[in-house]
């Protein structure tokens, strides 16, 4: 069993060689990259691989993703303090817990009830006040609490949902997964003066985005 300093060592390693890189350039994001102990949101049977360059099993068919991809999404959407974030899909809590730390206070969802349990534990464990966790349809997002400087959409929609998009504040940016089934295009969306604009940043791979605005199981 590794100690916290292994996985210390091992964070720093993986900022250097899996992220800094492949050009994450925000130094807000390499911190918390370097910071946030991944270890801890990862199954046990997955400890020893929890810095490594790939996605990780947590239950329920879902994944906790890969490092790079994370800290993509996240310097994406150009968080700077003080901002509403919302994330669609908590899986283990390890986004949620990035933003967190680089954001005024974030709004989580997860629709496995248990996942969202485990996830809601292990946040609250490692101190995260700022992180709400809600269990729910996370393609209709969270009105009530819109609208949002930030939406981070960790699953594969079959198209951009309006549902986000109409929660999305002004001058506010959304990065989600557009695609099929199995592949997608990451999406980086804006919104200036009424308008949305929408970038292709990448491909990927995510599970997929089940609910009324996603995939219908």
């Amino acid at each position: 069993m590794k100690d916290e300093i292994e996985f210390a060592q091992l964070r720093e390693r993986m900022v250097a060689t899996q992220i800094a890189s492949r050009g994450i350039e925000d130094k807000r994001v390499l911190g918390v990259m370097a910071k946030v102990p991944r270890h801890r949101f990862v199954l046990p049977e997955y400890l020893d691989s929890a810095y490594e360059d790939h996605p990780l099993p947590i239950g329920e068919g879902q994944t906790i993703s890969q490092p790079y991809m994370v800290a993509l999404m996240t310097e994406c959407l150009g968080l700077k303090g003080d901002e509403k974030v919302l994330e669609i899909g908590t899986g283990s809590g390890y986004q949620a817990a990035i933003l967190a730390e680089i954001s005024k206070e974030v709004y989580t969802i997860e629709r496995v009830e248990n996942l969202a349990e485990r996830a809601k534990k292990v946040l609250s464990d490692l101190g995260y006040e700022n992180v709400k966790v809600i269990i729910g349809d996370g393609s209709r997002g969270l009105e009530k609490e819109a609208p949002f400087d930030g939406i981070i959409v960790t699953a594969g929609a079959p198209i951009l949902p309006k549902s986000l998009v109409d929660q999305l504040a002004e001058g506010g940016k959304m990065v989600i997964p557009v695609g099929g089934s199995f592949s997608q295009a990451l999406l980086l969306v804006e919104k200036e003066k009424g308008k949305v604009k929408t970038t292709s940043v990448c491909g990927c791979v995510f599970v997929p985005l089940i609910g009324e605005y996603g995939w219908k199981r």
